[in-house]
């Protein structure tokens, strides 16, 4: 119930801030800075239950190892499978015990076990226990030494498992690696805008500069001048594009996963937007 109402709460406040900056604060420099956090405020409790959601669906890929484990110990006991999913039922698997309750009363009341495993495995859509499943069910079907195909079944989730961690142990000095090149890229945009393009128009108007006298024009400064407030959003425009792809990058890399990368998307936009409209405050 709290996490239904926390994106309301969200929004309540970010109609707040922007209310007050439309009203107060519409012609200060801490507008754009107070829209963005309002942005960020809307947008932080829907990408905190993406990451929950993640979290929870990594969690039941770790739990159904432990279940595979219990359900082989059982069926090499010379338990058949039906009974064996009823009997470790009981047994705390997280936030996978409710899958298995599930699954293990549905053979209760008479569904097959082909078809509770698909229920079982349609309802935790991860493509690591669909794949189990299966093999789960070929196994059943075939009647062979079932115990061994479980047993191989748990080994394989198993390493799929470690195969994960590996991966992410390896590439995290990667992630950070991509984490400071985007601080670097944001010190060099920063140093160019307020820095160089000054300098640079500057010398062009006092003739400083030759061969180069319709380069103003370029950034929509008409009579020689140049449109600073046009180049900064082109600037900030820039910073939030590069820093939305840099975290989706680093997300796919370090975790194997799109949608993680939107955390680091929104931590580097977050920074982008805050570092530029901030220093943009207090720059003369």
């Amino acid at each position: 119930m709290k996490e239904n109402k926390l994106p309301i709460f969200a929004i309540i406040v970010a109609i707040a801030i922007t209310v007050f900056d439309l009203i107060w604060l519409r012609q200060s420099k801490l507008f754009f800075f107070l829209i963005g956090i309002a942005a960020f405020i809307v947008v932080l409790p829907f990408l905190m239950s993406l990451l929950l959601k993640v979290g929870l669906e990594k969690e039941k890929e770790e739990m159904f190892l432990e279940f595979s484990r219990n359900l082989v110990e059982s069926v090499k006991s010379g338990i058949p499978v039906s009974k064996s999913i009823i009997n470790i039922s009981n047994k705390d698997f997280g936030s996978l015990t409710p899958h298995v309750k599930k699954l293990a009363n549905q053979i209760v009341l008479g569904i097959t076990v082909k078809d509770a495993l698909k229920i079982f495995a349609s309802d935790i859509q991860s493509p690591v226990v669909s794949r189990s499943v299966e093999l789960i069910i070929e196994a059943e079907r075939s009647g062979g030494e079932i115990g061994g195909i479980l047993e191989s079944v748990a080994k394989s989730v198993s390493e799929i498992e470690e195969i994960k961690k590996e991966r992410k142990a390896a590439v995290y000095s990667m992630a950070m690696q991509g984490y400071i090149i985007f601080f670097i890229f944001i010190v060099i945009m920063l140093v160019v805008q307020y820095k160089f393009i000054p300098q640079m128009v500057g010398a062009i108007s006092t003739g400083t500069v030759t061969g180069a006298g319709g380069l103003p024009n370029m950034f929509g400064g008409g009579g020689g001048t140049l449109d600073q407030a046009l180049l900064s959003r082109l600037f900030l425009l820039l910073m939030l594009v590069e820093g939305f792809f840099t975290g989706l990058v680093i997300g796919q890399l370090a975790e194997g996963s799109i949608r993680t990368g939107l955390k680091h998307s929104f931590i580097l936009v977050a920074i982008s937007y805050l570092i530029t409209t901030a220093i943009g405050i207090f720059a003369k």
